[in-house]
C-alpha cells in the first residue's frame, strides 16, 4: 500500500506509447545476434526509491551483456490502467512490478507468465511462504515477491514512558487505556486512527473474519462478526486521548505530521513511511521509534493486511524477451538485490538472506520485519483489492457522524455484491 506518485496526464502518455511495444518481441537492437532489449515498468516512487532500482539495471547490464533493460518509471495510480490496455492490445512491457493485489487479476486474463519452474524462480524456497502464496493464482505463481510491507502499531516510546507505559498495548482496550495514561501525564493525543478501509483491516482480522469469504463465495463485511470489528474500530475516534476522525482530503498527511512531530503518541502505519518518520522531530533519535504487532480484536489473535509489490512477466511477450525477463526477475529480487534495496529505500526484502546485519540495523525495518508474523496473504481472488472502494466511500461517512454502522455497510455491501456479483450475502 503506497500511495502514488502525481504526474502530468500528457507525459506520462507519451512516455508510455513509447515505450509500450518494449515487448512485442522484435526490439534487439536492429541485429539479430544483438543484445534482446526488454522494458520494465517500475512502479516505485520516482523520487525517493527509483534511482536505487534504475543504478540495480546499471549493475544488471554490466553482468548480462546479452540483455538491456529499457526503464519506465509508471506512477503508481496510473499503472493498473495502462498496463492492463497496453497488455489488451499485446504491446505491454516485459515485466511489471505489480502491486500484490493485481496480480491474480492479470492472471486471470492471461497477461502474466506462470513462474513455477523458471529461472524467476529459481530461488523460491528463500522466499516467505505466504509472499509466494500470495503471488498465485489456482494453483500457478505469477509473480516473484520484491518488496513486502503490513501494517503495525507504531508508536513514540518517549510519550509512552513519560506516560507510565512500559509496553505496547496488545489489545485495543489497553491501547484505549493507554491513549487516556498519555493524554493526562503528557497533553499529547495517544491515537489517531484512519477511516480508509485499508487500515480498518486489521480490526476485521482481530474478530476472525474479512470483507468477503473467498473460498464460501460470500460476502461477509455485513455480517456479525464484521459489525463488532467495524463497531471497535469506530470506538477509537472518541474518548480521552482518542482524536476524532479527519474525513478530509489531506488526513492522512495531518495523522502522519502529528505522530513524526510528537503531538500524537501512536498510530498504525507501514514500512513505506519509515525514512519518513526519521525527517520528523520526534525521531531524530531513531531508536525512539517503536514498532509492535497491531492490538489484538476479541479472538485474541492479531492480524494485519499483507501489501508490496511482485515482478511478473508479460505473458505476450516472445520466448527471447520472456528468457531475459526471467534473467533480470531473478537478478532483482535476489538475496544481494534485495539487501541494496533495503538499505537505500527502507523497505522490506521477502526473503529472510536479505536481513543481513546492516540492513537490521535501521530499527525501522528491524521492528517491521518483527512483525510480519502477523501479516495476512489476501486471497486468491482478482476483485478483492476493489473491495475497499465501496468502504473507502462509507466509512468516513460513519465515522464523521453523517450515518450511522449499519447504513454505512449497508450502502458498502450493495456496492460490493456489484463487484462481485456471484457471491452471496
Amino acid at each position: 500500500m503506497r500511495r502514488g506518485i502525481a504526474a502530468s496526464a500528457l507525459v506520462a502518455s507519451l512516455a508510455l506509447t513509447a515505450t509500450a511495444c518494449g515487448g512485442s518481441g522484435s526490439d534487439n537492437g536492429g541485429n539479430a545476434d544483438g543484445p534482446v532489449t526488454i522494458t520494465w515498468w517500475d512502479t516505485s516512487n520516482a523520487t525517493n526509491e527509483a534511482p536505487t532500482y534504475q543504478a540495480l539495471v546499471k549493475e544488471f547490464e554490466a553482468a548480462h551483456k546479452d540483455i538491456k533493460v529499457k526503464y519506465v518509471n509508471v506512477p503508481f495510480d496510473q499503472a493498473q490502467n495502462k498496463f492492463d490496455t497496453a497488455a489488451g492490445a499485446k504491446g505491454a512491457p516485459d515485466v511489471l512490478r505489480s502491486e500484490v493485489g493485481w496480480t491474480p487479476a492479470f492472471a486471470k486474463k492471461g497477461y502474466f507468465l506462470p513462474l513455477d519452474g523458471t529461472t524467476a524462480l529459481a530461488d523460491q524456497d528463500a522466499f516467505q511462504p505466504s509472499l509466494i502464496t500470495q503471488a498465485q493464482y489456482e494453483g500457478k505463481t505469477y509473480g516473484v515477491p520484491l518488496v513486502t510491507d503490513t501494517l503495525a502499531l507504531v508508536y513514540n516510546k518517549d510519550l509512552f514512558e513519560r506516560a507510565g507505559i512500559t509496553e505496547a498495548p496488545k489489545t485495543w482496550d489497553e491501547l484505549k487505556s493507554a491513549a487516556a495514561k498519555v493524554k493526562d501525564k503528557t497533553g499529547a493525543d495517544g491515537y489517531w486512527g484512519s477511516t480508509q478501509a485499508y487500515y480498518a483491516q486489521s480490526f476485521l482480522y482481530g474478530e476472525g473474519t474479512d470483507t468477503v469469504d473467498a473460498s464460501a463465495k460470500k460476502i461477509t463485511m455485513n455480517a456479525a462478526a464484521a459489525k463488532k470489528a467495524y463497531g471497535t474500530w469506530l470506538s477509537l475516534f472518541s474518548g480521552k486521548g482518542l482524536h476524532k476522525a479527519d474525513t478530509t482530503a489531506d488526513a492522512y498527511a495531518h495523522i502522519q505530521d502529528a505522530f513524526v512531530n510528537g503531538k500524537v503518541a501512536a498510530i498504525v502505519q507501514g514500512p513505506w513511511e519509515i525514512t519518513n518518520f526519521y525527517q520528523g522531530s520526534a525521531f531524530k533519535d531513531k531508536a525512539n521509534l517503536g514498532i509492535a504487532t497491531v492490538p489484538a480484536g476479541s479472538t485474541g489473535k492479531a492480524g494485519a493486511p499483507t501489501g508490496g509489490h511482485n515482478l511478473s512477466v508479460y505473458a505476450g511477450s516472445d520466448k527471447a524477451h520472456q528468457e531475459a525477463a526471467l534473467t533480470f526477475v531473478n537478478f532483482m529480487t535476489s538475496a544481494k538485490s534485495q539487501a541494496t534495496v533495503a538499505l537505500k529505500n527502507s523497505t522490506l526484502p521477502t526473503r529472510d538472506d536479505a536481513y543481513t546485519a546492516e540492513v537490521k540495523a535501521d530499527p525501522g525495518i528491524a521492528g517491521f520485519q518483527g512483525v510480519l508474523a502477523a501479516a495476512q496473504p489476501r486471497p486468491a481472488l482478482p476483485e478483492y483489492s476493489s473491495l475497499w472502494g465501496p468502504l473507502d466511500t462509507e466509512l468516513p461517512k460513519v465515522a464523521g457522524g453523517k450515518e450511522s454502522l449499519d447504513e454505512g455497510l449497508g450502502n458498502a455491501e450493495v456496492a460490493i455484491e456489484k463487484l462481485v456479483p456471484d457471491f452471496s450475502k
